[in-house]
């Protein structure tokens, strides 16, 4: 009956469709950061050239506002070109995890080796983080340039099936290719933020320039949108960035039990995470929706969909039963 239910899911589609979602809202956010940046530019050129004060006249194309739009974009996918390229190493530093060999850690070594030749891949470094804390995560910007990091605290606490359960679902961030647009879409995240956050410092500068000039209704109109876009831009991409995360972490544990052909190991070490309470303390906000839970906090049935990094493992669980895990 397993193996049954294995066959009538489509893992390969399933991927796929998550790459392509992933892609669009990549773009979607470089689009964010290109309107950003054709405010900051409007707004810019209605400060310094000081046009007329109606509202009419600030209704033009502005030539800075392109340049700024076009900078930003160019930026955005410069950054996200360079999140690609180093966005491992970045994210391996940020966790703070430690590469162990086959002497150190013969065990973790066995399974990570075990699920790589199961998905098919070369086998992903294998890193750990000195926590007490039961967590997990994957990086890499291909199926042969990966790696795998563990907890101290999960790899103290999870039998041999446990294990296999949770490499299994990381070993399915690598397979299906997600972990690379999660990471574009967190640096992009950051940088739309940042410029967010430098746009609103700008407006007291700003503001006290326009009360000793000639002011303009126009011009506190842009800058009034100015405001408004650039304090809601970093929340509505990081809500963003949260609804990719949720679907990222279904397929991969989707992906875990194609892998292992055995649900239990997953639901069981899911369970155990879910009881657990060491505070991860070398956690980063930054890195937060990487790993098998997210780090500071556990998602319940009424959290918002788009505020969560992660879905509630007790829907996780659930939906891993359903593909066989009591069968």
């Amino acid at each position: 009956m397993r193996n049954k239910v294995l066959r009538r899911t489509d893992f390969m589609a399933a991927a796929r469709a998550n790459q392509t979602a992933t892609r669009r809202l990549i773009t979607l956010l470089l689009l964010i950061l290109a309107i950003l940046g054709y405010l900051v530019g409007w707004s810019l050129q209605l400060l310094i050239e000081n046009l007329p004060d109606n509202l009419e006249s600030s209704w033009f194309l502005s030539s800075w506002g392109m340049w700024g739009a076009l900078g930003l974009f160019v930026f955005g996918a410069t950054w996200s070109w360079v999140a690609f390229s180093q966005g491992d190493r970045i994210v391996l530093r940020l966790t703070g995890a430690q590469e162990v060999s086959v002497d150190d850690e013969p065990v973790l070594h066995n399974v990570v080796e075990e699920m790589a030749i199961a998905a098919g891949i070369r086998k992903p470094d294998v890193f750990i983080i000195e926590t007490g804390a039961l967590n997990a995560f994957a990086t890499g910007m291909s199926p042969a340039h990966s790696a795998i990091g563990v907890t101290r605290g999960l790899l103290d606490s999870l039998n041999r099936e446990e294990l296999q359960g949770v490499i299994g679902h990381e070993m399915g961030h690598i397979v299906n290719w997600d972990i690379r647009y999660a990471t574009a879409v967190g640096v992009i995240v950051g940088l739309i933020a940042l410029v967010s956050d430098g746009a609103l410092r700008s407006l007291y500068f700003s503001g006290n320039s326009r009360s000793s000039g000639k002011g303009g209704s126009g011009a506190a109109f842009i800058m009034l949108a100015l405001i408004a876009f650039a304090a809601l831009a970093p929340l509505f991409a990081f809500l963003v960035q949260m609804a990719v995360s949720r679907q990222r972490e279904f397929l991969a544990d989707a992906t875990s039990v194609r892998l292992t052909r055995h649900p239990q190991g997953l639901i069981t070490a899911l369970e155990k995470l879910a009881t657990s309470s060491e505070t991860f303390k070398g956690a980063n906000r930054a890195t937060q929706h990487m790993f098998i839970i997210n780090p500071f906090r556990n998602f319940e049935e009424h959290t918002s969909r788009l505020s969560a990094t992660h879905p509630p493992l007790a829907l996780r669980i659930n939906r891993l039963r359903n593909l066989g895990g009591n069968t």
